[in-house]
């Protein structure tokens, strides 16, 4: 047994986490760095765009694949990069940040298999819900949708929490609530944008998903099929 005054005072980050944070943060300072002109030289000035035309999310070449059956691996890879492409330093900093404190209590909880399947599947799901949904020809960008798959995670963490010790599991769903009234805010301040339907997506997915990633989630749902049967 380790000694207590020998153990870190913080609990340490699951190493997935920290590599999509670097991957996330490394990207942003690139496209930063080379905006200003102190790496890349001249040609470094247009990085940014040319990234957001190769890796963010399109509704229209969504459309386009979906209106002629094609679906090339370069366009389908959208639904996965684009989390690692944001507009600006401070947009990637803040999906940064929410993303190490979410996936150290979501990957404590159920693992770091689960926050790389829940970071993805929800990013994917929350950029199809966008194209379905919204109907913007404008490109999805940023990790935000990711991260809100986290969030539905951790709120079925507290849900599950809650209902153990017999209170309301409501207020599970107070940090969604806040995070949306927020942006309700800002949008009717600074003008609204639809990205929070992706958003909203992501959460959805994370929140399904974690009922089977739970520890013992899937041994439940197969439970739950079999008295169907």
């Amino acid at each position: 047994m380790s000694h207590p005054h020998n153990e870190p005072p913080l609990n340490p980050l699951p190493p997935v986490v920290i590599a999509l944070f670097l991957v996330i943060i490394g990207i942003e300072l690139v496209l930063t760095l080379g905006s200003r002109g102190i790496v890349g030289g001249p040609g470094a000035v247009g990085w940014r765009l040319a990234t957001l035309e190769r890796y963010a999310f399109s509704p229209e070449i969504f459309d386009w694949m979906r209106s002629t059956g094609r679906w090339p691996v370069e366009h389908v890879l959208r639904f996965f990069s684009y989390p690692f492409v944001h507009a600006s330093f401070t947009h990637a900093l803040f999906a940064g940040v929410m993303l190490l404190a979410l996936g150290k209590m979501v990957g404590e909880a159920m693992g770091s298999i689960a926050v790389v399947l829940i970071f993805f599947v929800s990013a994917a799901g929350g950029a199809l819900v966008y194209a379905l949904f919204v109907g913007s020809p404008a490109p999805l960008i940023g990790a935000f949708p990711a991260v809100y798959g986290l969030i539905g995670g951790f709120t079925y963490l507290l849900w599950l929490r809650l209902g153990q010790l017999g209170e309301k599991q409501l207020r599970a769903f107070t940090l969604i609530g806040f995070l949306l009234a927020i942006q309700l805010i800002f949008g009717l301040l600074f003008g609204s944008n639809s990205e929070w339907v992706s958003d909203l997506g992501g959460f959805a997915i994370g929140f399904a998903l974690s009922t089977v990633l739970v520890p013992g989630g899937w041994a439940k749902l197969v439970a739950r099929l079999r008295q169907r049967n």
